[in-house]
């Protein structure tokens, strides 16, 4: 008899004589993504080469490295940054000596979106989020005692992020690091923030130029750096399912590897330096899935759709972080299980680089101990769980190659959709992607509010509970001081050859010359942050989102 008839026997005689005795707790069990989820999984028919193969090898199903952990564990970042230069260098190097393999910078909001700290538009928000940056001054601190050729260094920037770049490569410089020794990531990502994050600034057509010029830039100069991490973290933050996470974010990737190859780019020539973010949520066996599923679709494209032909321009390499959007303050101890549960999915899926969230974040800034015992997670996971001693440890689990081919067909009909309006951006501007989001984000909410889903300590299980945990406090003192430092900048700077430099700049803007080293040449001579976006506001225009119907 076949699997499939011994299944129909089995169902009969022993399945629906106990599902009649033990009425099951659900009448349908599905993940959040709305794949149905088998009482039990069997052999599918896939050809196992074609599907799965070998780790670092096509179709890449299995990881990106054929030994994978064996060899060295994925970069343990924490993402960290708060109030001013000074107070997030500390945290960093503490950081570093707790074990720590990368740092991960958060910046403040002003920074996000191009102002210094001393415009208007940034009052009340120094430092509050993230750490202010408006001149190399400010990077200098950040990095202070921090060698530049040592540590990986990922950014989280996006509209300023050429220029934030150009400042990371000014301080190496200072330090005597050749720009071509730098590790690290921005993550330079436009198109999420058009879709679900907000920290734009200038129209699309212009901020895929910036972006295509760090492709160049990079590649010619700075071959170690990863000039993108397109970010699917943030889509799923705003809402969308694990499906929609991976198409959405894949439709990006697509977008901008069109736009370097419009721009005469060779695509074996930047491909390679393409780098993807993700998030790590709940429901442990599809964020497994989910990781798998991605890697497969990337290398397919990128072979069969772009016509890449080397073997790196197939691999999609990421960063993961733990579901921020999970983190609840009612019982906030609960979080550190949930984290924990998450950063393991991630391990299992074959991250290349992994925050794990603290537990107070849901309330505030994390404290030191939290982010501590975040950091422990990662190193319990890497030395103590056996699971980093074999490659893809749940491959050949007929319930996770069943959700990975279910992720993978459902993430491909997103994008025939997306490819059918004209592509991701087309699909951004007429509102499709933030609706599918948004309708997500909604229906979720829905099955908590009717505990149709159970989020613990939420909806179900809560206790009375008095909060007794540390805070981490912005000192409000940080944001004068840091508009007082900026003015000591201006002032001891040459201000005939920034006026000359600020010229050049707007000029360039207006031809279509790489951008780059003007930047680094800006940044150099102390012209600060929002200086420079201030002329490229004055050449672009600033971005609007428009009103969907």
């Amino acid at each position: 008899m076949t699997v499939e008839q011994e299944k129909k026997r089995w169902e009969a005689g022993m399945l629906q004589p106990a599902t009649a005795k033990n009425k099951e707790r659900s009448q349908q069990f599905t993940t959040p993504s709305g794949i149905p989820v088998p009482v039990v999984a069997t052999p599918g028919e896939a050809d196992y080469m074609d599907q799965l193969g070998f780790p670092g090898e096509y179709p890449f199903t299995r990881g990106v490295q054929p030994n994978m952990y064996r060899g060295r564990f994925w970069t343990m970042r924490q993402y960290a940054g708060f109030a001013s230069a000074e107070e997030s260098n500390k945290r960093y190097r503490y950081l570093l000596q707790q074990g720590q393999t990368g740092l991960s910078v958060a910046f403040d909001l002003p920074t996000q979106i191009g102002y210094d700290a001393d415009h208007p538009m940034a009052m009340g928000e120094v430092g509050k989020v993230g750490v202010s940056i408006s001149s190399l001054a400010d990077m200098e601190t950040l990095f202070r005692e921090i060698p530049l050729d040592q540590v990986s260094t990922s950014m989280t920037i996006n509209a300023p992020a050429a220029i934030l770049l150009a400042m990371y490569i000014a301080v190496a410089k200072k330090q005597g690091v050749p720009m071509s020794e730098l590790r690290g990531t921005i993550q330079n990502d436009i198109l999420k923030e058009y879709v679900a994050r907000g920290t734009y600034i200038f129209p699309p057509t212009p901020s895929m130029r910036l972006i295509t010029d760090i492709f160049q830039f990079c590649e010619q100069n700075v071959k170690k750096w990863n000039t993108i991490s397109i970010s699917g973290y943030h889509i799923r933050e705003a809402g969308s399912t694990a499906v929609q996470e991976v198409a959405f974010t894949l439709a990006n990737g697509i977008a901008y590897v069109q736009t370097a190859i419009k721009a005469g780019l060779d695509v074996d020539g930047f491909a390679s330096q393409l780098s993807f973010f993700f998030n790590a949520h709940n429901n442990f066996l599809e964020e497994i899935a989910k990781y798998r599923a991605a890697r497969r679709m990337w290398a397919r494209i990128m072979r069969e759709r772009f016509g890449a032909k080397d073997p790196k321009s197939w691999q999609l390499r990421f960063h993961t972080q733990t579901a921020g959007s999970t983190l609840t303050a009612q019982q906030p101890d609960n979080n550190v299980v949930r984290v924990t549960l998450q950063a393991l999915a991630a391990v299992m899926g074959g991250t290349q680089s992994l925050h794990t969230n603290s537990r107070d974040e849901a309330l505030w800034l994390p404290t030191e101990k939290s982010v501590r015992v975040a950091l422990r997670t990662q190193q319990i996971i890497a030395y103590e769980s056996g699971v980093a001693d074999t490659v893809d440890p749940l491959a050949g689990s007929y319930v996770v190659e069943y959700l990975t081919d279910e992720i993978e067909q459902r993430a491909n009909d997103y994008l025939a959709k997306i490819d059918s309006m004209g592509g991701a951006l087309a699909a951004i501007e007429a509102g499709y992607m933030q609706n599918e989001i948004q309708e997500a984000a909604y229906q979720y909410q829905r099955a908590l509010e009717n505990k149709e889903a159970t989020l613990v300590g939420v909806n179900a299980f809560q206790v009375e509970e008095k909060l007794d945990m540390e805070r981490l406090k912005v000192d409000p003192a940080i944001e004068q001081n840091q508009r007082a430092r900026l003015a000591e900048v201006r002032q001891s700077r040459d201000a005939a050859r920034v006026s000359e430099l600020l010229g050049q700049l707007e000029t360039a803007a207006r031809g279509n010359e790489n951008l780059m080293p003007l930047f680094i040449e800006c940044v150099s001579h102390m012209i600060t942050l929002g200086e420079i976006t201030g002329v490229l506001r004055t050449v672009w225009g600033e971005y609007h989102t428009p009103a969907w119907g």
